[in-house]
């Protein structure tokens, strides 16, 4: 395994969570950073930052998260990502945009995608994504 993507629900849990499962999940978050094999995109960089209005949080994480530099997103995930995501609703599966660029990214840099949001489970049906357990 090269990296593992980790979706924002992730990150989330791991800043905010108190519950055992949560703490779990947080401490198999630091395990991955601890083994340099945490994987960030831009899209999720920005949906963490966003959930942050007060600005010394948001500078504080900011500047922790500058110690994962975005994985380049190249044109041909884009296209990707629409692809699956015609490819997915097609099947009658929903996503966002964001839910396909992983995917996309993930499938070419073959990463895996940490994550414990379901509709990964939907798209591994018909797109050659990896969940991490």
């Amino acid at each position: 395994m090269t990296g593992v993507l980790i979706d924002t629900c992730v990150w989330s849990i791991a800043l905010r969570g108190a519950t055992p499962k949560e703490m779990k999940i947080a401490e198999e978050l630091t395990q991955l950073i601890d083994d340099n094999k945490v994987k960030i995109i831009g899209a999720i960089r920005q949906e963490l930052l966003s959930g942050y209005s007060d600005k010394q949080s948001y500078e504080r994480l900011k500047a922790k998260l500058l110690f994962f530099p975005n994985e380049p997103i190249l044109d041909a995930d884009y296209e990707a990502a629409a692809e699956y995501s015609n490819f997915c609703r097609a099947k009658g599966i929903q996503g966002s945009h964001t839910d396909f660029l992983i995917c996309a990214v993930a499938i070419r840099k073959k990463f895996k995608i940490f994550t414990t949001d379901k509709d990964f489970n939907n798209y591994s049906k018909y797109l050659p994504i990896s969940i991490y357990s």
